[in-house]
C-alpha cells in the first residue's frame, strides 16, 4: 500500500484515484480471467466460459446480451449457447406472450462448473494477497466496496 501512495502524485484525490483503478484493474482482471480460464474445464471453449459466466451473473438474459458480451454475432453466439444446452451447463427457454425472444438461465451443473472455477480463482487471489498481511487486506476490502457501492449508484447496468 505504501508504493502506492508514493506512485500517485495526487494521492486521496479523485483525479489519482481515478489513474490509479486505470492502472490497476486490467492487471487484476488479467490475472482473474487467467485463473479462471485455467479452471473452466477441459470440455469448454474460452467462449463457451465466458457465456456461461454471463449467463450465471444475467439469469434469464437474451441472447442477444451474450452476444453483445462476447462481441459476436448473433449466429454464432446461438451456436455456442447450443453447445452450453447440449452439454447440460445451460437452458434455453421462450417467454410466455415473446415468441421472438429467448431467456437464457445456468443450469444446476453450469452453476457447479462456474463456482469451481471461481472457487479456486478465489484461492489463488487469496494465496497473492496473503504477503500484502491483514491490515492492508482490510483497507483494500474497504475500498473495493466502496467503489462497487458507487458505481452500483451512479452507474445503470445498461451503461456498462
Amino acid at each position: 500500500m505504501k508504493q502506492l501512495q508514493h506512485r500517485t502524485n495526487s494521492a486521496g484525490s479523485s483525479k489519482g484515484c481515478a489513474a490509479e483503478i486505470l492502472e490497476t484493474v486490467p492487471t487484476v482482471m488479467q490475472f482473474i480471467r487467467a485463473q479462471m480460464r485455467r479452471h473452466r474445464g477441459s470440455d469448454l471453449s474460452v467462449p463457451q466460459f465466458r457465456a456461461l459466466a454471463f449467463v450465471s451473473r444475467e439469469p434469464g438474459t437474451s441472447l442477444s446480451a451474450v452476444a453483445e458480451f462476447l462481441g459476436l454475432s448473433r449466429p454464432a453466439t446461438s451456436q455456442l449457447v447450443e453447445g452450453l444446452v447440449r452439454k447440460g451447463l445451460a437452458v434455453r427457454r421462450i417467454p410466455p406472450g415473446n415468441r421472438r425472444t429467448v431467456a437464457l438461465s445456468i443450469s444446476g451443473r453450469g452453476e457447479k462448473t462456474v463456482s469451481a472455477a471461481r472457487q479456486a480463482t478465489e484461492r489463488r487471489l487469496s494465496e497473492v494477497m496473503a504477503s500484502l498481511g491483514d491490515d492492508d487486506c482490510a483497507i483494500i476490502q474497504r475500498a473495493l466496496r466502496a467503489l462497487r457501492e458507487e458505481f452500483m449508484r451512479v452507474a445503470a447496468p445498461t451503461d456498462w
